[in-house]
């Protein structure tokens, strides 16, 4: 089994035991939420389901991610790994801002809430959600994607550990106004991991060099190949949250070992900087011919 195919199905497995798991729970802490009187359990509950979604959209993706390129679609669907963590980050937004006007609401207008429903409750749901993170925190730093969905674990522990301090709070004080409070706090916390997330995702989106990639290193590296004299139309992009592709033109006017420089640049841009998809281009006038940028440029 080679690399590729066992990271898939590492991934086919916290998928699937992580919306087993967490889909159930919806169910049981909406429930208990409405029973006890906690908007923080229901909010709770309500951010467990766009999560559910957001495994869901992520799954999708990584299967649309291994499907073949086809004549119209030459690039396959590597992108909707993009397109999955840019929607993860939004379903993110849009949970922040319904836990946050409901809290407003409630702290305007506190209502009773049974302690100790909210407590047991959300214990349950921090050790749920730490175990479906975990699931996911070895790929999350390769792949945008898996990243998306660890987040949306952590941030579903926080949420749940926020919610076990209000109950706690009104257990001790019999204040019911920490509840809606503690959920502001909480909606603040997840705002702060999404933003990162939604950062990159767009930035990918928008065809900017990835994060990890110093553009002017691959450059530097271009420039310095043998007989190369300049370097322009250089782009760095990515084609999914987990392969990068380049394309250059390089000014080499001598009709000098072409074929085994191409070979070699190719596997010294993967093994330096983890490019994948590399495609170069000759050109053989000199540098003061038209639209040559020197290699101290950024053509």
């Amino acid at each position: 089994m080679n690399d590729a195919h066992h990271h898939s199905g590492e991934h086919n497995r916290a998928f699937a035991i992580g919306v087993a798991l967490n889909l159930g729970f919806v169910g049981i802490e909406a429930a208990f939420g409405v029973v006890a009187g906690s908007l923080a359990l229901v909010a709770d509950a309500g951010h467990n389901l766009g999560d559910v979604l957001g495994l869901l959209l992520a799954w999708g993706a990584t299967y649309l991610a291994r499907l073949r390129p086809t004549i119209r679609r030459t690039y396959g669907w590597r992108s909707s790994s993009i397109l999955a963590a840019l929607l993860n980050a939004v379903i993110l937004l849009v949970a922040v801002g319904g836990i946050a006007t409901e809290a407003i609401r409630r702290l305007q207008e506190p209502e009773p809430v049974s302690s100790g429903t909210v407590i047991v409750v959300a214990a349950v749901g921090i050790a749920i959600n730490a175990a479906t993170a975990l699931l996911f925190m070895k790929g999350r730093r390769r792949d945008l994607n898996i990243r998306g969905a660890f987040l949306h674990m952590v941030a579903d522990a926080g949420v749940s550990a926020g919610v076990v301090v209000a109950g706690l709070g009104i257990l001790v004080t019999d204040w019911a106004w920490l509840d809606p409070f503690v959920s502001l706090i909480i909606a603040g916390v997840i705002l702060l991991g999404t933003w990162g997330l939604l950062r990159d995702s767009v930035n990918l989106a928008l065809h900017a060099v990835p994060e990890g990639i110093d553009p002017e290193r691959v450059r530097s590296y271009l420039c310095s190949l043998p007989g190369v004299m300049a370097v322009h139309d250089l782009h760095i992009w990515a084609m999914s949250t987990t392969e990068t592709a380049l394309t250059a033109h390089l000014v080499k006017p001598e009709l000098a070992n072409d074929d085994a420089l191409i070979s070699q640049a190719t596997n010294e841009l993967y093994e330096r900087f983890g490019i994948e998809h590399t495609t170069l281009q000759w050109e053989r006038q000199g540098p003061s011919g038209p639209c040559v940028t020197c290699c101290d440029g950024h053509g």
